[in-house]
């Protein structure tokens, strides 16, 4: 019986241990969730810190690297003028020495409303201001242009194609963003011109950008072809927009580069003429066709006067004929004279011992226009 009880006494007691060790267990259980739930937590406060810090760093390290590119690339790039797109240049891809290829822009997406072919008109300046105007229109009326046909029967009777003067390549993807170019017409669209389906006109010049979008434009959907046969000076260059004033820029400044024989061919000259010293060259402006087409002639005998006057009238698409030049003279629409310049280099304190080179060509009434110029600065040269 005592045994018994004992036993009784003892499993009570056993069974008390074990509930106590039990409730101890479950109370360390949750003391150590606890635990862990806390250490957790301040190891995700840790992460999240970190995660903070890190970001905080890295826009950082962009807005650094940003700056720098800003202050960098234009140099990069050639010392392109601010009026150039910095954030379109940066996307050019070009193989520069000890610059790493560039990424093309993305290609502007826009509805193409039809095709714009032009031909350029005049000298080399009129045909490379007009290009740029010819790509602004083109961009405001969302069309594909053909690239530019240069002039080949003006007074220069200059043979040469885009691609022989300008990096063809280069211009068409360095405006990729802006407008789309190609060579030439697709071959269903050159059909049509082949037969007669398209349209051709000079534009009115110095007009305003809503005479292309609210006549020019209609023009082209109607025809889906439009051949501009004159280009210069058809785009105004004051009140446009914005916009259409920084896309000239761009393209004059960044899309026109020079093919690579031309550029080298330009440094050969500069490094020649920087080996005897310091130099000036200067562009006169005083050719026969400048003269015949401004109506100015002061300087120039009866002889010449009439000379001049005979050209214009040849050229039925000089629209001035009768022409007074000392009235155009006063409204300060003619070229400095051969002496007149010679005055104002003197009086700009040009040293006559610099080297003064002549780059224009064939100077209009030749060694005695330009007696003076040469007298005042012995070094002269002249092509």
């Amino acid at each position: 019986m005592c045994r018994i009880e004992r036993t009784e006494k003892k499993c009570v007691e056993i069974g008390q241990g074990r509930g106590r060790e039990k409730r101890e267990m479950r109370g360390r259980l949750v003391n150590g969730v606890e635990i862990v739930k806390k250490s957790f937590s301040k190891s995700n406060m840790k992460v999240w810190m970190f995660r903070a810090t890190t970001s905080v760093l890295l826009w950082t390290c962009i807005v650094q690297l940003t700056t720098i590119g800003e202050l960098w690339g234009p140099r990069v790039l050639k010392g392109w003028p601010s009026c150039f797109s910095h954030e379109s240049a940066s996307l050019l891809q070009e193989k520069l020495p000890g610059v790493p290829a560039r990424v093309l822009p993305p290609k502007r997406v826009y509805r193409n409303n039809g095709y714009l072919v032009v031909s350029c008109n005049g000298g080399l300046n009129q045909m490379r201001a007009a290009i740029c105007d010819m790509v602004a229109i083109a961009r405001y009326l969302n069309v594909t242009l053909i690239v530019p046909e240069l002039d080949k029967t003006s007074f220069w009777a200059d043979p040469s194609e885009f691609q022989d003067i300008f990096d063809v390549d280069h211009f068409i993807t360095s405006l990729r963003d802006e407008v789309r170019i190609l060579k030439a017409l697709p071959p269903r669209l050159k059909r049509r011109v082949e037969l007669g389906m398209s349209y051709s006109m000079a534009p009115i010049s110095w007009s305003d950008i809503s005479y292309y979008s609210d006549q020019i434009l209609p023009l082209i959907q109607k025809y889906k072809v439009l051949h501009l046969n004159r280009t210069d000076t058809r785009l105004a260059n004051n009140n446009q927009p914005l916009e259409i004033q920084k896309l000239r820029c761009r393209v004059n400044f960044g899309a026109l580069r020079f093919t690579s024989q031309i550029e080298e061919l330009g440094r050969r000259v500069i490094r020649l003429l920087r080996q005897n010293g310091p130099f000036l060259v200067l562009h006169l402006r005083y050719e026969m066709d400048m003269l015949a087409f401004s109506g100015c002639t002061q300087g120039c005998n009866m002889e010449e006067v009439e000379e001049l006057t005979r050209m214009r009238y040849a050229y039925p698409w000089w629209k001035e004929k009768v022409i007074n030049s000392d009235l155009k003279r006063k409204d300060g629409l003619c070229p400095l004279t051969p002496e007149e310049t010679a005055l104002t280099l003197r009086a700009l304190d040009i040293d006559p011992s610099m080297q003064i080179y002549i780059a224009a060509g064939e100077i209009y009434g030749a060694e005695r226009r330009m007696a003076s110029l040469a007298a005042a600065f012995p070094k002269l040269v002249s092509s």
